[in-house]
Parts: structure tokens; C-alpha cells; sequence
């Protein structure tokens, strides 16, 4: 049976918000209008229907990270695993590998991504279990070359992601969420550190692209990235 994985990336110390609102711990754990972040990123995951969580923590606060979520949803089905070393987003998607078993579908979703409406709502995600790949969702800047860019055909099936382009071949940035088939593992499995030393999603994402199984879905509705204080005040005006 296709089961849904909800794998959140928690596991990032968030150094541009040290010291912010007095946050000497991890950025998941700053409190955003009353509640913790990872608290109101779960919230926003249950309203779109997502049952089964995953969380990637980090070894230096995995434990207050597990107390402060299992104290706000006591009969929630969440699992934790660790990320010992940040060596990037797809490598924290690998941590969860013993969770994800053969037909699930993965949702992959940084944890300081927020957004309006459920930018998944219009998907079948039996159908992805079933034809296999991956989605990826996109949001039109003014500034592209800040972000990684997919260039799309008119099916919306993507060509092309680059990060932080000179030359950006469109206006859509690729967002904090992804829904990818159960080869996604051995897929990460095959991937090489990039000249930064970290495993990354762009290239991740490329091999579903060589494949010509990555769709894209524009979102509607604001999507923020809540990683600097700025951000954070920002979302907390879009939440009340």
C-alpha cells in the first residue's frame, strides 16, 4: 500500500538567526507569533492532509527538538532521526532512509518554509507512486539569479534547475518542498559532493530531470523562507 512520508529538514543550526529574540539553539525552535517554528510547520503540513512525519534533527539538540514536538502532539505518528554532519539538503533526506519503504511517496519539505496554500493540493500522489519521479514547485521573483531557477517546457515538465544563475532562463525559483517516487534513496545514493562538499537537491532533482520524470507546479499565494529575522517578522504578519 502507497503510504505518504512526510521527511521535514530540522536539522540546520540557522547561524543568521543566532541571537534573534534571545535563540541561542536551533532556528526550528525560535518562536514564531507564540509557537515554535517546527511546531507551526507541522500544523501547516496537518492541514494539508500529511499524517506521518519524519524529522531530521541535529545532534546538538535532538532531544530538546523530540521534547518540544512530542509535548504539542502527543498522538501524532512522528519518527526522528538524526543528521550528524550538515553536508547538505539531500544528504538530510538520506538520514531518513530506514523510514521510507518500497511504493511510499516522499514529501520533502525544508522546515523554515511556509506557505499560504497547500502547494500540493491538485497532485494525485498515487499516480507518482505508481508512473514514478518527482515534483517540484516553483514561485515567480523579480530576482532569479538569487535563487536556484527551472527552466520549464509548456507541459511544465522541467529542463533544467541551476543555482543562482548569471543568467537565469526564467523567473521561477525553486521552492523548500519536493515529492519524489521510492528510488529517490538510491538516487541520493549515487550523488557526489559539489565543490562546496555538500550533497545537493539541485543535483538530486537533475537525475529525475535526465529521466524526464520532474514536473513542476507554480505555487499561488505568498511562500516564505523564514531564515532571517526579517523573514521571520515577515511570516509572523502573513500568519495573523
Amino acid at each position: 500500500m502507497n503510504k505518504i512520508k512526510t521527511v521535514i529538514a530540522a536539522g540546520g543550526l540557522g547561524t543568521r538567526l543566532q541571537g534573534f529574540r534571545g535563540n541561542d539553539s536551533t532556528k526550528i525552535l525560535l518562536e514564531v507569533d507564540g509557537s515554535p517554528m517546527i511546531v507551526r510547520q507541522i500544523e501547516q503540513l496537518s492541514k494539508w492532509g500529511l499524517e506521518e512525519f519524519i524529522i531530521i534533527t541535529n545532534p546538538s539538540f535532538d532531544e530538546l527538538i523530540k521534547g518540544v514536538i512530542t509535548s504539542h502532539f502527543k498522538e501524532k505518528n512522528i519518527s526522528f532521526t538524526i543528521q550528524h554532519e550538515q553536508k547538505g539538503i539531500s544528504h538530510a533526506l538520506k538520514c531518513a532512509e530506514e523510514y521510507i519503504h518500497p511504493g511510499d511517496t516522499v514529501f520533502f519539505i525544508l522546515g523554515d518554509n511556509f506557505f499560504e496554500n497547500n502547494p500540493s493540493e491538485n497532485l494525485n500522489m498515487q499516480d507518482l507512486a505508481k508512473n514514478k519521479g518527482a515534483y517540484i514547485f516553483s514561485y515567480k521573483v523579480n530576482n532569479p539569479e538569487e535563487f536556484g531557477v527551472a527552466e520549464l517546457d509548456s507541459r511544465n515538465n522541467v529542463i533544467s534547475i541551476e543555482e543562482k544563475p548569471t543568467n537565469p532562463k526564467s523567473n521561477q525559483a525553486v521552492v523548500g518542498v519536493y515529492i519524489y517516487d521510492d528510488t529517490v534513496m538510491d538516487k541520493i545514493s549515487i550523488l557526489k559532493p559539489s565543490k562546496r562538499g555538500e550533497y545537493e537537491v539541485t543535483d538530486l532533482n537533475n537525475l529525475y530531470i535526465q529521466e524526464g520524470k520532474c514536473k513542476n507546479v507554480s505555487i499561488s499565494g505568498w511562500w516564505i523562507d523564514a531564515g532571517t529575522p526579517d523573514r521571520i517578522i515577515e511570516l509572523e504578519s502573513k500568519l495573523t
